[in-house]
């Protein structure tokens, strides 16, 4: 029965292809953080009250921000390189030498300005223990190599290890956080458990994959550095567009509407993974048919495409109907119509952020960073200036509409860019 069942739907086939193993591992590992999230914000909120909530996530941000540092665009560079040259063991050290390196020194120079920021300029004095405790996370971060696996299109055992990462924190905060007191632990902990499974990882990739890890020198470092600036700064911009809405609310509303906005912010953030989650899965394949076979590319393309933006709109749609249970859920408590406008003007996001991964995908397969930059960096300042005047003059509502027009913006802007310098591409994928 299963043999004529597979001759009908080729089951084996489709699970085989690396392309849609990536997608389906990325998902695992996304889903978990899902999950874990959804699982421990009603934990928290219950144990260190929705006012510390507001300003762990706040410092969960902050760091989040100086990630962004860490990461400095590697995790878009180095699955291509990996991909291309997964075969030959002696690259694939030099590869992720420098790599980690590089990340050891940007982690090593974050961690000391966050602390003298603190000490000289008395800065995040409303939540500066938190921050201190929350550097773990960038430790963290330095360690992390997802993009080694995702390159090499071996994404179980990372998938697994994120799971295992994630019941550790959950457990930790069960065990550990019973008090607004100890709001200060909940970051440590996700960095602490975070850092010790990234390691073990690396320990993995040395003894098991063979991969050995030299000291590549301070000139290949800064070479590495210098390679990836603008793909760093394409990612801080992004990051500030859709990640600092937070920040920008607490100069102008107090911890209980950080709170409540942060609540929402939450369910949206994970939701608009799924694009990224998307981008990430099929970037080492559309890398490799944008440079053998353009025509089975732009084939390609288009069937992700059309399939993501139905499931986004689907997404988007659930998350309206659904907005006063699902904050209902995470609260364990009514009295939040707040969140739940929120969530409602919010709900659009991920249907929004799927227009643009044709665009995206043009750009990093043909290496157009610099468009990339641009239209980043435009997305930036648009979004910090509407964002920062409309919360000024509505609140959080504001700040809402404000992080929605910056999705619709930033597809124009991509749009146009291609248009006046890539027509071949534009023309390629959308005619």
């Amino acid at each position: 029965m299963f043999e004529k069942l597979n001759l009908l739907i080729p089951i084996g086939n489709f699970i085989r292809n690396k392309s849609i193993q990536n997608f389906l591992f990325l998902a695992i590992i996304q889903s978990s953080n899902i999950l874990i999230s959804i699982i421990s914000v009603p934990l928290l909120i219950q144990s260190i009250g929705l006012d510390q909530f507001g300003l762990v996530n706040l410092g969960l941000s902050v760091m989040v921000l100086v990630n962004v540092l860490i990461v400095f665009g590697y995790n878009l560079s180095a699955p291509k390189e990996i991909a291309i040259y997964r075969d030959d063991k002696l690259i694939l050290s030099q590869i992720i030498s420098k790599i980690l390196f590089a990340k050891i020194l940007l982690g090593s120079i974050s961690i000391l300005l966050i602390l003298l920021a603190i000490l000289i300029f008395n800065a995040f004095s409303d939540y500066k223990v938190i921050v201190i405790f929350s550097t773990l996370i960038i430790v963290s971060e330095v360690f992390n190599v997802v993009w080694f696996f995702q390159g090499m299109e071996k994404m179980k055992l990372v998938s697994i290890a994120n799971i295992f990462s994630k019941l550790l924190f959950l457990m930790g905060i069960v065990l550990f956080i019973s008090s607004p007191e100890q709001s200060h632990w909940v970051n440590f902990l996700m960095g602490l458990f975070g850092a010790i499974i990234n390691l073990s990882l690396i320990v993995y990739i040395h003894s098991v994959l063979g991969v050995k890890f030299i000291y590549p020198g301070v000139l290949i470092i800064w070479g590495s550095i210098k390679e990836n600036i603008l793909l760093f700064l394409s990612s801080l911009s992004s990051y500030l567009s859709t990640n600092f809405g937070l920040v920008i609310l607490s100069f102008f509303e107090g911890p209980d509407s950080l709170g409540m906005y942060s609540l929402a912010e939450k369910v949206v953030l994970v939701l608009r993974l799924f694009p990224a989650l998307i981008i990430q899965a099929i970037y080492p394949n559309a890398s490799r048919l944008f440079k053998n076979d353009q025509n089975h590319f732009f084939r390609f393309l288009k069937r992700v495409y059309l399939k993501v933006l139905l499931l986004g709109a689907f997404i988007s749609i659930g998350t309206y109907f659904s907005a006063n249970m699902i904050i209902e859920v995470l609260s364990r408590t009514g009295n939040l119509d707040e969140s739940v406008n929120y969530l409602r003007i919010l709900s659009p996001m991920p249907f929004l952020a799927c227009l643009n991964i044709g665009n995206i995908t043009l750009l990093l397969v043909a290496d157009l960073k610099e468009l990339l930059f641009r239209a980043s960096w435009i997305m930036c300042l648009y979004t910090l200036i509407i964002c920062t005047y409309l919360t000024g003059l509505m609140g959080g509502v504001g700040l809402c509409i404000g992080i929605i027009s910056t999705e619709i913006v930033v597809f124009i802007i991509c749009l146009f860019l291609l248009y006046r310098h890539k027509k071949d591409l534009l023309y390629g994928f959308y005619l």
